[in-house]
């Protein structure tokens, strides 16, 4: 991975910086890009071509917002005896709703995962038959209680978290009634043709001079329509932003850590908004507590070293005035994907 970043010169790194934050919804963007760059349009796609080569580009695409497509999401935590936990994590890795599973050391609990499933299904029910299929000792589903912070951006040049615009899913929206505080937990209506642009924009970006272009025929319609429904499709909340995702280790960003942290109840909110001002946070949510879990505060921290990991920690909890923490490494990433929609 230190080989991968190594080969980056500086305009890779400022090509990256400006594809995570704002891909250019143009009908050349490639050439948009380049013209920021001031090199060809040619060079900007042969320099992707390589950056997703070397597995640091994961994916150029829209980013939904989950919940407000219908699905149902989680994060889970499993607990496996010794050599139990490879062959677990890879049966779990089989359901296309999982799209981030990572063994993890610091806890009782030592394999971590998301899971999305569609309106119809049961969260409960999968992740029970997942824990029976492969022989679980134990088992929590841990869904969002409050947004704090979703927001995955790296400073590629100075190697540093740059999170600072971030999106918050449950704060309060403009409505006929006010402020709209439970928006972020009811679904959004869709329609068929909805449904039909969301399997296209979600699908990765081709290299090529107008890649927009096919996706709007194959909608029948032209690209200034097809950049006019991703605005709409932000501002009805479906979706977040069209960006490219990194492969964050193959990128320099090497430690991989969740802080969990026990915040009393009345300061559940002060303390997540804190935490969210992080620039090397990238999630930050509040979950619910077990009696062998009394942690609700869970903050995703991506550093070059865990060193600066522990740095980070140190800093929320000067901060917050939180000294009741942990820090749980990933010693294992089993997989890391986007969920696909209404495939």
């Amino acid at each position: 991975m230190a080989t991968t970043t190594r080969k980056m010169d500086l305009l890779d790194r400022t090509l990256l910086n400006l594809v995570q934050s704002s891909f250019p919804l143009a009908p050349l963007p490639y050439q948009a890009l380049g013209e920021e760059l001031g090199i060809p349009e040619t060079e900007v796609m042969e320099r992707l071509a390589r950056l997703r080569k070397r597995n640091v580009v994961r994916q150029i695409s829209a980013i939904f917002d989950t919940r407000r497509l219908g699905y149902k999401t989680t994060l889970a935590a499993f607990a496996y005896a010794r050599g139990k936990l490879q062959k677990g994590a890879l049966h779990i890795n089989q359901h296309p709703g999982v799209s981030h599973n990572y063994a993890r050391e610091g806890s009782y609990y030592n394999l971590w995962f998301t899971l999305a499933v569609p309106p119809e299904e049961s969260l409960e029910e999968t992740v029970q038959r997942m824990a029976q299929e492969t022989q679980a000792e134990a088992y929590r589903l841990m869904p969002t209680i409050r947004f704090f912070k979703i927001g995955v951006n790296f400073d590629m040049i100075a190697e540093e978290g740059a999170s600072y615009d971030y999106f918050r899913p449950d704060a309060p929206v403009p409505s006929a009634n006010g402020q709209d505080t439970d928006a972020w937990k009811r679904t959004v209506p869709l329609s068929e043709f909805d449904k039909v642009v969301i399997r296209e924009l979600q699908e990765d970006l081709p290299l090529e001079p107008r890649p927009f272009l096919p996706i709007a025929q194959r909608l029948g319609l032209v690209e200034e329509d097809l950049f006019r429904l991703v605005g709409e499709f932000q501002q009805r909340g479906i979706m977040r932003r069209y960006s490219a995702i990194l492969y964050h280790r193959s990128a320099g960003f090497m430690a991989n850590a969740m802080v969990v942290w026990r915040v009393p109840e009345e300061r559940a909110q002060e303390v997540g908004d804190l935490m969210a001002t992080s620039p090397w946070v990238t999630h930050c949510y509040q979950r619910p507590t077990f009696p062998d879990w009394p942690y609700t505060h869970f903050t995703m921290i991506h550093a070059t070293t865990k060193e600066k990991c522990e740095e980070v920690a140190e800093d929320i909890s000067r901060l917050t005035g939180i000294t009741d923490h942990r820090v749980l490494y990933s010693t294992r990433e089993y997989k890391k994907t986007r969920v696909r929609y209404f495939v």
